[in-house]
């Protein structure tokens, strides 16, 4: 049975929201899955829906349609909610908008990142081989990487389906513990936090501090060595 109401919350950068509807004491959650508006939705906007009940989580919205809208409008990608106002020409036929050099551009920092990433590698191969360093922190550090990517995978696939997230502070926590090369691989990769400022901000000050931090755990090995 469709129902209306009018959005009460919309988290652009993570891609849901909350309608207060008539008759219905709670607010209902929908994701952008589930949004056919033609752009972003705003706070206070009319929309009609179909309410569902999924387990224990409370009312759902789906088929989310402004009002004066016809249900057959195509809603916008997760990527057009978070960037309503970028308007580009269309592709040509065969070709997607995604591909291409101007794709490739999209993220001006990851190569140097991972150029660093490469030379943090074989600094660290050469502070265990010289037993500045144990040699476990290599292998440890590569595995650490790979859990990284999993644990943004996790929360990006969380986001998509309306589930509950990672806290951004453990994103940035295993960041920190020197996860930041393929932190930044999955922000790219996955699109995901690689709009969010204050997240961004965030990262840097992690990739700064765990260099620093083992950097002068290495000089103050060699020192005692001397």
């Amino acid at each position: 049975m469709n129902k209306t109401g009018k959005v009460v919350r919309w988290e652009a950068d993570r891609g849901f929201g909350f309608i207060s509807g008539e008759g219905v004491s709670q607010d209902v959650f929908f994701h952008v899955r589930d949004y056919r508006g033609a752009s972003a939705p705003t706070v206070g906007q009319g929309v009609s829906y179909e309410a569902i009940h999924v387990g224990g989580k409370g009312p759902r919205a789906m088929a989310v349609t402004p009002l004066g809208q016809g249900a057959g409008v195509r809603r916008p990608t997760d990527g057009a909610v978070r960037r309503p106002a970028a308007r580009t020409e269309a592709a040509p036929r065969g070709v997607s908008r995604r591909s291409g050099p101007s794709a490739a551009r999209r993220d001006p920092w990851l190569m140097p990142v991972l150029a660093v990433a490469l030379l943090w590698a074989a600094a660290l191969f050469w502070a265990g081989s010289t037993g500045r360093l144990p040699s476990w922190v290599l292998p440890a550090w590569g595995a650490l990487n790979l859990w990284t990517f999993a644990v943004y995978w996790r929360d990006k696939a969380a986001a998509q389906k309306g589930l509950w997230r990672v806290p951004e502070d453990t994103l940035h926590l295993w960041s920190l513990l020197g996860g930041w090369p393929m932190a930044r691989v999955a922000q790219q990769a996955l699109r995901h936090k690689s709009s969010k400022l204050s997240f961004q901000r965030m990262y840097w000050l992690t990739v700064v501090l765990h260099i620093g931090a083992v950097a002068s755990m290495v000089f103050v090995v060699a020192r005692r060595a001397l």
